[in-house]
């Protein structure tokens, strides 16, 4: 009798704590107040194994629900309040992404633009070095093959601006450039659309262009130079240095530092024109309250 008991007791907790969580998890996404869901998050349930409480979610796992359902405010909270442990990897049993930046990919994935350069500050914040090409998934990608992947050209700029490599590859040695170029290879778009600006945008910050399907540029030269236009096909099968407009963004986007980005890609005294499409939201602009 006292076994089932217990176990009864048991199921009553598993349920509580399972209902609690999608409580916790719908506030989320229906972007409830800031206080009212830290209060939510901080509440203490027990286990009946420990002696001692334990937090329904850590800030890392809150700061993931936050990506997910863009709610900015409890973003912009986690990270001023907590950061290291909002940007810590969260546990196994919440997220089974093996990544050593899982809030970093969440964000590129949803599109998520605004909490995406709120981690990357505060990531510089955290380390005053050049951190965003450091972190790798399982595979070897990066955030920045992500966005690639995913078409972002908002996210390339922010995450190259910020220090990813360009020249990162993966497990099958594919760089940004590589997942790109695919993607242009069966673009059927006039332009090329977000396709080409994730490429254009990358090359900006490519003085040295490094890529696995240079070879392939070469065996056909009539469809890549369709697709690409013939200036940027010599360039990037060697056949010709890079055009002047880009050698010149090249220069001068070496010289931008990480830790003011993109404030001062934003104050170049330049034409817009010439900036990489799709600026990203300005730091001043993360600053303010939601």
């Amino acid at each position: 009798m006292a076994s089932l008991t217990a176990n009864s007791t048991t199921r009553g907790i598993q349920k509580h704590q399972k209902s609690f969580s999608l409580l916790f998890y719908r506030a989320v996404r229906d972007l409830k107040p800031v206080w009212m869901l830290e209060d939510m998050r901080t509440m203490e349930t027990f286990y009946q194994e420990e002696d001692a409480s334990q937090r329904i979610y850590t800030p890392s796992e809150a700061l993931l629900y936050a990506i997910v359902h863009d709610h900015q405010a409890y973003a912009q909270y986690l990270l001023s309040r907590y950061s290291e442990e909002a940007l810590a990897k969260p546990g196994e049993c919440f997220c089974c992404c093996p990544s050593s930046a899982p809030h970093l990919a969440m964000a590129v994935r949803y599109d998520r633009r605004y909490i995406l350069g709120l981690i990357l500050q505060e990531t510089h914040r955290l380390h005053s070095t050049d951190q965003a090409g450091c972190f790798h998934m399982e595979d070897g990608r990066t955030p920045l093959h992500l966005a690639c992947e995913f078409l972002r050209p908002e996210a390339v700029i922010m995450l190259l601006g910020n220090g990813a490599s360009p020249n990162a590859q993966d497990h099958n040695d594919l760089t940004p450039l590589d997942v790109i170029l695919e993607k242009l290879r069966d673009c059927k778009e006039v332009n090329g659309g977000e396709r080409r600006q994730c490429l254009d945008n990358l090359l900006m910050f490519m003085p040295k262009v490094r890529f696995k399907m240079k070879g392939a540029l070469g065996r056909e030269p009539e469809r890549w130079g369709k697709v690409l236009g013939e200036d940027t096909y010599k360039y990037l099968a060697g056949k010709s240095p890079a055009p002047l407009v880009l050698a010149a963004m090249q220069t001068v986007l070496k010289q931008l530092s990480p830790a003011t980005f993109p404030d001062s890609l934003n104050e170049l005294p330049i034409p817009s024109a010439l900036k990489p499409p799709g600026l990203p939201v300005t730091r001043r602009d993360m600053r303010r309250v939601v």
